[in-house]
């Protein structure tokens, strides 16, 4: 028996030793997400606040996902918050609508170290609502995420979502 101070910790060897699974991911999508201009929001008790209006955009499937394609729907916003360290966090909700119709309804929440060298970090969480029917499944997975700005090129960020999945 454990006593309380050692939380089972002398289990720990044998329980560690259990084999860890394989992980692999898949590409569902890539979003091209147009943007409009940041609007200042001010400071917050959590730290200094904007909010970046989403204009629209389009989306293509990955690999295997060449059915899930569309139009990123205008009238969705990306909620920014720079934190005391320094990292920014990102709450952006939208739409999407598939080629044959349904509707996806998108929330992906993203931290951006931009100090991370030689490359910023930025990758996410996204949760996607899909009604019933051939994409319901995305309700059911863990999706990743990935955030590039276009700019200068073009006020829009490019979003790519994987499905992480077990190996095999």
């Amino acid at each position: 028996m454990s006593s309380a101070t050692d939380h089972g910790i002398a289990d720990a060897p044998t329980c560690f030793s259990t084999p860890a699974p394989a992980l692999a991911h898949r590409m569902l999508w890539q979003a091209l997400v147009d943007i409009a201009d940041t609007e200042d929001l001010g400071e917050g008790p959590y730290g200094h606040r904007w909010i970046v209006p989403i204009l629209g955009g389009v989306f293509i499937g990955g690999e295997g996902y060449e059915d899930l394609r569309g139009v990123v729907l205008p009238g969705g916003a990306d909620r920014q918050l720079l934190r005391a360290d320094g990292v920014k966090e990102l709450d952006a909700v939208y739409e999407m609508r598939c080629h044959s119709g349904e509707l996806l309804s998108i929330r992906n929440r993203v931290i951006i170290d931009a100090d991370r060298k030689p490359e910023r970090y930025a990758l996410s969480r996204i949760e996607v609502t899909a009604p019933a029917g051939r994409f319901a499944w995305l309700n059911r997975r863990i999706i990743l995420g990935s955030l590039q700005p276009m700019r200068p090129a073009r006020a829009a960020v490019l979003i790519r979502g994987w499905e992480v999945d077990f190996a095999g």
